[in-house]
């Protein structure tokens, strides 16, 4: 079920896991077969799906799909932030459930990885900043601690989490970034939200007054949006350290880089986690714990290891990736322009491709077929839409409504969904998390869908509600 954000707008955070399947009808078939026997046989495992898709000589792209990175500055209406992010891999996620939590990473230049690698110390997230602080002065000769930048998400809402994230770096003197600080494009830096595009950022510059500097990325982000940042370590020649940790916002983050790798099948493992918490924290606390591990072994989210980067999601180890951004707003990491009006109903919009073999910028320019408020319904959701009062018993319903519907609960409500059959799925309405969707929402939904099966009955006969 997807979780919900850190604050209301936030809305629930993307999944890493199983979207949809496009190909020809044959290919989607079978391999949609497949992902419904991956998710609800327990005998079947990762290792057989993968086998079967290459004994088929069927080739996977995995995607990953932000649709709106920055939600929180989208609704409150900043004029900076709020991009769509598509990432293209040559082969799919080594993920075998939809899976959603939080993820602690670190991003810095590959050189002061490989300086490190010289001076025998390990670099991950684990790693004590001000070590990382003495690799980096020896990676470049003679820089200040004040231009060594550090971004990291800030806010009263994560001094619980990383609160003393922060403190370990301003004990060692180096410049933790806030929102008025000026980035080399010129534009402000954001910490409110947006953990991707800020990793565009992390490498050493020289300054106006030939003074070098360094900028790197550490925290925390949500689970997709992590090993979506993780991947771009080919392209912006970084490295990338992550560590799982729960969906709880109160704990101290040395706390959390430890409690998901602990085993919840040991007969100490309260015992182990009272450790970790410092505190007996409870059987209803202890059983939430348990559940959220259990999520990630189920997924085959690689918990049991102290550090772990994009590798540990690929298959073959070996993977390539293209990522690409979409530009609502200007972004104050790459510099680049947001949504520009040439005149009513005209727009153009900078995209950016990015691989291991080069970045280019396309802008297009784009004309609305309908005039300006019916366009803006184009790009939401039909079920939100319905859920927030539009009209759907008058408006002409098409074909095409039936796969969008069923690709919008897949993503709303994944853990409500039962699969029977080939084509068939349950909707449970008592599975659904009233975080993600309130549940006056849920009656407006039930009252939507069954309208839909109902009125349409060939079209929707794939669907069943259970309440």
């Amino acid at each position: 079920m997807p979780k919900a954000g850190e604050t209301p707008e936030m809305g629930s955070n993307p999944q890493l896991g199983f979207g949809r399947v496009y190909a020809r009808p044959e290919v989607a078939k079978f391999l949609d077969n497949l992902v419904v026997k991956l998710l609800n046989d327990p005998e079947y495992c990762w290792e057989e799906f993968y086998s079967d898709i290459k004994v088929k000589g069927i080739t996977i792209w995995g995607a990953a799909i932000d649709t709106l990175e920055n939600t929180s500055r989208f609704a409150l209406g900043e004029e900076s932030g709020p991009m769509s992010i598509l990432h293209l891999f040559d082969q799919p996620l080594r993920i075998t459930k939809p899976y959603e939590g939080y993820v602690g990473n670190i991003f810095l230049p590959k050189e002061v990885v490989r300086k490190g690698e010289e001076m025998s110390v390990l670099i991950n997230f684990r790693t004590p900043r001000k070590m990382i602080v003495d690799v980096i002065e020896n990676t470049y000769p003679g820089i200040k601690r004040e231009n060594i930048h550090v971004w990291t998400l800030r806010g009263s809402s994560r001094t619980d989490r990383i609160g003393d994230l922060w403190k370990e770096w301003e004990d060692v003197g180096v410049n933790l970034i806030d929102d008025d600080w000026k980035l080399p494009t010129g534009m402000k830096a954001f910490t409110d939200s947006g953990t991707y595009a800020p990793v565009y950022s992390v490498k050493a510059w020289d300054d106006n007054d030939g003074n070098i500097n360094v900028l790197l990325c550490d925290g925390y982000a949500a689970s997709a949006e992590a090993v979506q940042a993780a991947s771009l370590s080919p392209v912006l020649d970084i490295e990338a350290f992550l560590n799982i940790f729960t969906s709880s916002f109160k704990l101290p983050y040395k706390k959390e880089q430890n409690i998901m790798s602990l085993n919840i099948y040991g007969d100490n493992f309260e015992e182990e986690l009272s450790k970790v918490l410092g505190e007996n924290p409870g059987n209803e606390k202890i059983e939430e714990f348990k559940k959220e591990i259990l999520e990630g072994i189920e997924a085959q989210i690689p918990i049991k290891k102290g550090s772990i980067n994009a590798d540990d999601f690929f298959p073959e180890k070996k993977w390539d990736v293209l990522a690409v951004s979409g530009f609502m707003c200007p972004d104050p990491y790459s510099g680049h322009a947001g949504v520009e009006k040439v005149e009513d109903g005209i727009y153009k919009v900078g995209v950016r491709l990015a691989s291991p073999r080069g970045e280019k910028i396309i802008v297009f320019t784009l004309r609305l077929m309908e005039n300006f408020e019916e366009s803006r319904l184009v790009f939401s959701p039909l079920l939100n839409r319905f859920m927030y009062g539009e009209d759907y018993k008058n408006r002409p319903v098409k074909i095409s409504d039936s796969g969008r519907i069923r690709n919008e609960l897949q993503t709303l409500c994944s853990d409500a969904l039962e699969f029977t059959g080939e084509e068939n799925m349950t909707l449970h309405f008592r599975k659904i998390a009233s975080n993600v969707i309130p549940e006056d929402k849920q009656k407006i939904l039930g009252n939507i869908l069954e309208w839909y099966v109902r009125e349409h009955p060939i079209w929707f006969g794939w669907l069943d509600l259970k309440y």
